[in-house]
């Protein structure tokens, strides 16, 4: 497998990113906001980042983590000093990975936080609660699953001084949550919205109308610079932004009465895990309880 270091610095109104990608053998500078970015296909990205507020430095580690089978992104996010970390859309089958680069990090799992209950693949909260002393599963109340913790819109998701602000966005199914870190200018939007997509809406409560909404007023109400991390890509990219996927997404930038045929109309497959997935994400991956 590939690996990619980035190294992500700001100037001015903009970000310059410094990637090295041993997949490609490649290695650049690329200028953010006001000029965006696309990176190259990795399997594996890391980000480590700080910023100074009022004096202070507000450092925090950032790992970009990929399931090939399920194109599932998995985000590791902590607080460099505290070492509180999170960690968004854990996949079962990549458990021991995740759990073996928490602990060479010395970071301790406060969350296994889901975006929604996947179909696509089982969640990894229930293993990790079961390897990591105090972790606990977090996700949204409205999708109906069962975690320790159940999200309310607004709520926050803290680890040592950063938080997330858990935002609804249904419509891929009920539950759908994007998280936002506004002090960092990103917004982690599992699957209401991907590069240039955005989830299927033919199945889990899904409505097209609804999803067409959340994502106009919940995400791309948001700067235009912030960038956003899907839950899942098919074409190699890791990352977009508000103002990108506001003027290219195919379907989204399109009028709700279109994008709503557009959506009526992919006649896409039955999800292979669905039928495994759904019950256990619904005890939020306790997958030997669900079976």
């Amino acid at each position: 497998m590939g690996a990619s270091h980035t190294v992500l610095t700001r100037r001015g109104t903009g970000i310059v990113i410094r990637s090295t990608s041993t997949l490609f053998g490649t290695t650049g500078n690329v200028g953010i906001g006001p000029r965006l970015f696309r990176p190259v296909c990795v399997m594996y990205r890391q980000y480590v980042t700080s910023r100074s507020t009022a004096g202070q430095t507000n450092g925090y580690i950032f790992r970009q983590l990929f399931d090939h089978k399920s194109y599932t992104y998995t985000y590791l996010l902590a607080d460099s000093e505290s070492k509180e970390a999170i960690l968004i859309d854990p996949v079962y089958e990549m458990v021991d990975r995740d759990v073996k680069l928490i602990k060479e990090m010395d970071l301790k799992l406060q969350y296994a936080v889901n975006t929604h209950v996947h179909a696509d693949h089982v969640s990894g909260s229930g293993e990790l609660k079961k390897k990591l002393t105090g972790c606990k599963s977090v996700i949204s109340k409205a999708g109906g699953a069962k975690a320790d913790i159940q999200l309310e819109d607004g709520e926050n998701v803290i680890f040592g001084k950063h938080k997330l602000e858990a935002r609804r966005t249904p419509g891929h199914t009920d539950g759908c949550m994007t998280y936002v870190w506004l002090e960092q200018g990103m917004a982690f939007t599992g699957d209401a919205l991907l590069i240039r997509g955005c989830g299927r809406t033919d199945f889990q409560q899904g409505d097209s109308g609804k999803l067409y909404d959340s994502v106009h007023e919940k995400i791309f109400s948001l700067p235009p610079e912030t960038l956003l991390f899907p839950a899942h890509d098919y074409t190699g990219q890791t990352v977009t932004s508000v103002a990108e996927e506001k003027e290219h997404n195919p379907r989204l930038t399109k009028p709700k009465s279109d994008f709503i045929k557009i959506m009526e109309n992919l006649n896409l497959p039955y999800p292979k895990q669905i039928d495994r997935a759904v019950p256990a994400n619904l005890l939020c991956g306790a997958f030997e309880t669900a079976t």
